[in-house]
């Protein structure tokens, strides 16, 4: 396996498992009926920001990547908005493993958007 192809396995395997440790931390969050709106939203973010970048290594030309890739970054940055807001307004029982959550988003939403950003620019020629 080249290196490109691991990096990209890597990151496959990076975006689940941010989706899977959104899933379990929103089971510890304080109960309140904020928080049932807000966990639906974060898991559906999360868990598309994974599913949506799988379909992006699929993709059958660099427009449906760059398609792909657009919802990705998307949805890593809603899932940012909701660590945010579950922050703000103190619903969470494990800060450190928010923070660390936070700087996952924040890690995955970069590395998304400097994919996007190259291949927009080569779809353009730029």
């Amino acid at each position: 396996m080249n290196t490109k192809d691991k990096f990209i396995e890597e990151l496959k395997q990076r975006t689940k498992k941010f989706a899977v440790d959104i899933i379990l931390f929103c089971e510890t969050l304080k109960n309140c009926k904020a928080t049932s709106v807000i966990t639906y939203q974060l898991i559906k973010s999360a868990t598309s920001t994974g599913a949506n970048y799988r379909a992006a290594c699929r993709g059958r030309s660099k427009s449906e990547f760059f398609s792909k890739i657009c919802i990705v970054v998307e949805e890593a940055d809603e899932s940012l908005y909701w660590l945010e807001v579950i922050e703000e307004a103190n619903l969470s029982n494990d800060p450190k493993k928010l923070t660390r959550l936070m700087n996952e988003a924040i890690e995955i939403s970069k590395i998304m958007t400097k994919a996007k950003d190259t291949t927009y620019k080569n779809l353009n020629g730029k």
